[in-house]
């Protein structure tokens, strides 16, 4: 029988939770979006899929679901706090920051586009709720939660939420003073493990509003607890975001949120875990930060990067890698070509598929499961005891559900781009005059340029090296 509610990993609970509309109307999801600074990589990818998933299951097993995802484009402090990442980024550019912002949102819009991920219902945009968090900090302000420090910045009183650590195990008196989640005020603050809701312009020209405290930039924090409680009605059924964001970021929203409306705003915290790159952790100065359009350059279908994140459980850390992604490759061309050739079969046993369907959903809803529903869906592949119509009807509903677009016709393999298109032509030349040693010198020529030749009786052939 198939299961049809989902359980999920609560980090504040750490035990698995039922996610359940709290108004009996639809399901209210709420994650962390971009800051939009620079391009999404594929780390990033990786907990956005994590939305995508949940509301597919969520819808499939027949639920209204609204999903809100904000735009942070307003920037933050970076953690050595020398400069604000929009501001930095504008400067290396030679643009406006808010020019910068649009840029890297389209292209985050563009990046959810080729990896199937479901858009949100709303991308709010921090620059343009500004005054929803101003009203949020009057209110904390109004029941003693904050307070205009001696340098015109406005702080939560960290000591007047007594849940503070929750979700991340972190109790305010084993805070130090200056850790790097937040810098020291110079005495401004009552308590060193305050943070800045409201930060005061300074010598700041750039992104900064009139407030009732003076011209200023909003603290990291506040948007999501302004955006998520307006646009959600006060309440949030599923909070999603990545394991890095667990603290500060969501401690300190929750702290917010909870002071706001004097009771729990969130009913389940879902973390995504992190994602290495063979073996590292991504990052500038190791070279090896990897976005979706380095796959695309590479001529691997970016949806082998979703095919691979589904082959690990969100909550695991991941090692992605060029081999695991070209294996994944291969996987859906092969998945793509089979059930080509199955749509054509006649008839099937309605009542199979649909066991098999139900058993994997049963996975999804638990947890998550995608490797398990995965490694169902190989033995389906390759079982005797099936028909072609029967794994054909298998494969088109769990699509729905994974979205590898295992319906899309097989690739077809392009033209090469002039200049290779010149060098294969030149090789051909070569081979007929039996210039072997320049035939030999071409192909290595568009070996290095990721294109594969192979030499038979009927002539030379290429394809894309993965």
């Amino acid at each position: 029988m198939i299961a049809t509610q989902i359980e999920l990993f609560d980090t504040k609970s750490r035990q698995l939770q039922p996610l359940q509309s709290s108004d009996g109307k639809k399901l209210r999801i709420y994650s962390c979006g971009p800051t939009v600074y620079r391009d999404a990589h594929v780390g990033n990818m990786r907990t956005f899929l994590l939305g995508d998933l949940i509301i597919r299951l969520a819808k499939y097993l027949g639920n209204e679901v609204e999903f809100i995802q904000n735009i942070t484009d307003v920037g933050h402090m970076s953690e050595d706090f020398v400069e604000d990442k929009m501001l930095a980024q504008a400067k290396a550019e030679s643009k406006d920051p808010f020019e910068i912002a649009r840029i890297y949102e389209g292209r985050f819009h563009n990046d959810l586009k080729s990896l199937n991920i479901t858009a949100a219902d709303l991308y709010p945009k921090a620059s343009e709720c500004i005054q929803l968090m101003h009203d949020l900090i009057k209110k904390l302000i109004d029941t003693d939660h904050a307070y205009v420090g001696s340098d015109n910045c406005v702080y939560f009183a960290a000591q007047s939420f007594a849940g503070y650590g929750a979700i991340s195990g972190n109790r305010l008196d084993a805070l130090k003073p200056g850790h790097r989640f937040e810098y020291t005020e110079d005495g401004a603050k009552r308590f060193h493990a305050d943070w800045a809701l409201w930060k005061a312009a300074a010598g700041r020209t750039e992104m900064i509003w009139e407030s009732p405290w003076g011209a200023g930039f909003p603290g990291w924090h506040i948007e999501c607890s302004a955006m998520s409680l307006h646009y959600l009605n006060q309440f949030v059924d599923l909070h999603l975001g990545g394991i890095d964001l667990r603290f500060p970021h969501h401690e300190n929203e929750r702290a917010q949120s909870n002071a706001a409306i004097n009771s729990e705003a969130v009913a389940l915290w879902v973390h995504g875990e992190h994602l290495l790159f063979e073996g590292r952790k991504m990052a500038k100065s190791t070279g090896n930060v990897i976005l979706v359009s380095d796959l695309i350059a590479k001529h691997l279908d970016p949806l082998s990067l979703r095919l691979c994140f589904l082959e690990n459980r969100y909550r695991s850390q991941m090692d992605l890698s060029w081999e695991s992604l070209k294996a994944a490759h291969l996987l859906l061309q092969r998945w793509r070509e089979k059930t080509a050739l199955w749509r054509l079969a006649k008839g099937s046993d309605t009542k199979q598929a649909e066991s098999f369907i139900d058993e994997i959903v049963t996975d999804l809803t638990a947890d998550l499961d995608t490797p398990r529903a995965l490694q169902k869906l190989r033995s389906i592949e390759k079982a005797q005891t099936l028909s072609d119509g029967v794994k054909f009807k298998i494969f088109e509903s769990v699509d729905a559900l994974l979205g590898l677009d295992l319906l899309k016709s097989p690739a077809v393999k392009g033209e090469l781009p002039e200049n290779l298109k010149k060098l294969f032509e030149l090789r051909t030349a070569a081979r007929i005059a039996g210039d072997f040693a320049e035939s030999d010198r071409l192909r290595d020529l568009l070996l290095e340029n990721g294109v594969s030749v192979k030499d038979s009786k009927n002539g030379q052939s290429w394809d894309y090296l993965l």
